[in-house]
Order: structure tokens, then sequence, then C-alpha cells
């Protein structure tokens, strides 16, 4: 078994601090870019090791959107799960239009063959398990239905998870050779028995729903910026009806027209983000994402995040 692995940041000049990141993490996990608020203030790290069929590393960085991408998912090699244990600071994570809310001793999981999304809200560690697509199968027969699903530490089975983990990991560092890969069984049943206990996952026909919840998700993502997008629309592309579209978000946070407005306002943010798109007008963004009307963009962007396009965009530059 490979020995310990530790990379740092913090002898790099600032500039190129996030290019090496992005390969780095791209090389341990899957193709990701991390986009820094302030460049200057970011040093990140990274230990890893290898046990058995599971890649393990702890990630260490300040603030800093990761971004797995419909074109990383292209150049993804290897399908994997990553089961992300949140030891400091809290995260966002999204995945198939769920969030997830993490904080010290939560985990929840992604699938590299769709994209998804972290964005720390401070510094932050985090503890990260590749599981093999295989491996993960065998302990739940369905998981794309449970990526991005907030598991708490006040939960008695999910806190057994994060703390043999994380203990797992505090070995690996002390002697990583001389671990035992069949603790991997142990870990891995203790993911499946935590999971288990999720509708997603009891329910008979929770395959086939959330395939579709997928399928419906997925189109939406490729046609935010059609202004017809509607519950209405999604229904006649599927040849379904408006009532069945709406049934498949009725468990989650949110409503169809919720998450695609929530959406469309996420990307108008981004680009406002964006030095890239300074130049543009918010109108401009605006009608990129389908709005029809600056007064109600700003309206339902102020809504969202309690600031106009106007003041988020000046106070993300002055950051």
């Amino acid at each position: 078994m490979p020995a310990m692995e530790t990379f740092s940041t913090s002898g790099l000049p600032p500039h190129r601090r996030l290019e090496y990141w992005n390969d780095l993490c791209s090389d341990t996990l899957s193709p990701v870019v991390a986009e820094a608020t302030d460049v200057t203030r970011f040093e990140p790290s990274l230990v890893r090791t290898v046990v058995g069929e599971l890649r393990m590393g702890e990630m260490a960085a300040a603030p800093s959107a990761v971004h797995h991408s419909r074109q990383h998912v292209a150049r993804t090699r290897e399908a994997m799960f990553f089961l992300q244990i949140q030891i400091e600071g809290y995260s966002l994570n999204r995945q198939d239009g769920r969030e997830a809310w993490l904080g010290p001793g939560d985990f929840t999981v992604f699938d590299n063959t769709r994209p998804y999304e972290r964005l720390p809200a401070d510094a932050n560690r985090v503890l990260v398990i590749a599981i093999p697509d295989e491996l993960m199968r065998r302990q739940i027969v369905h998981p794309e239905s449970i990526v991005a699903i907030k598991m708490s530490h006040e939960n008695n089975l999910a806190r057994m998870v994060a703390e043999f983990a994380q203990g797992y990991w505090r070995q690996c560092c002390r002697d990583a050779e001389q671990v035992a890969p069949t603790l991997n069984n142990v870990l891995l049943n203790l993911v499946g028995c935590a999971y288990s206990a999720l509708p997603q996952v009891r329910a008979r026909d929770s395959a086939h729903l959330e395939t579709m919840r997928l399928r419906i998700v997925h189109f939406i993502e490729d046609h935010l910026s059609d202004m017809d997008l509607s519950p209405t629309k999604i229904a006649s592309t599927f040849k379904t009806s408006p009532r069945y579209v709406h049934g498949l978000f009725a468990g989650g946070p949110e409503t169809v027209s919720r998450y695609i407005l929530r959406r469309r306002l996420e990307e108008c943010a981004r680009l406002l983000a964006s030095p890239a798109h300074r130049s543009r007008t918010v109108s401009d963004i605006a009608f990129d994402y389908g709005f029809t009307s600056c007064t109600h963009f700003g309206k339902v962007f102020r809504e969202h995040y309690e600031l106009t396009p106007t003041e988020y965009r000046r106070r993300q530059y002055s950051l």
C-alpha cells in the first residue's frame, strides 16, 4: 500500500496556487476546478493515501468554490462515489438539484459521473473517501438516490460512520503501511447501514422515480437560458403530465419551479461575480438565463440574495 503523501501550496507564488491545486485534486479524485475568493489567502494542503480499493485524502483550504462540471464529467476516467466528511468549518454541497449544508461531523456523498459543486463558507477541512462505483452498489442498490443528502452527526448511525472513518484516517496517518485493507469492509458496511434508513433507499420504486427526476434535472440544467422553460414544457418533452413532474420534486426542499428559479439566479450571480463578465450589463446577464424583465429579475434576485444585482456585483469585486 502506498505511504502517506503530503502536498502544500504555501511555498508557491499566489498566482500559481490555483493551477497547482486544481491539477492535484484532479489527479487525486476527479477533474475539478477551484475558484478562490482571495488567491493571496488561498494556501490549500492535501494529505492522501490508498487503502486497498479506497482512496482517502484530507483537504484543508480557505474559502473557494469547487466545480465538477459537465466538461469535467466527460474527462472522468473512473466512476466513483465520494464520501465527504466535514471535519472543520462549513460547506454547501450541491448535486442533482439537492443542497446539503454540512457542519463538523456531518457528511454527504457525491457521484463523479454527474456535475456537482462545493461551496465552503469559511476556512475548512474535509476528509474525502473515494469509493469505486461497484463497491458502493454492493451496499446501496441505487446510490444515485442518496447524493447531496446531509447525514447529520446527531443521527447515531451517521455519527458512527463519521467517527469510524476519522479514526481509520488517523490510524493511516500514524502508519499507513500497517493498516489492514479489510477494515474497508467495516467502513462500507457502516455507510450502507446509515443510508439504508433513508426513504429514497427503502422505497421499492425509488430507482425509477430517481432516474426520471435526474433526467429532468439534467434537462433543466441544459435549458436554463430558455425563457419558455416551465413544468408544462418539461412534461411535454418527457411525454408525461405537469402533475407528475411536480410530484417528482414533492419530497424535496423546493418545487420544480423554485428549482428552476434558484438555478437561474445562481448562474446569474456567478456571472455577476466573474471578472470575465465585468463589462456586461446586469440586464444582458439576466437575459442569458431566461429572465425577460429586468424589474422581475431585480426583485427575485434581491429576495434570494438580500442584495440588488448591482450591490451583489460591487460586493464581490470588493472582497
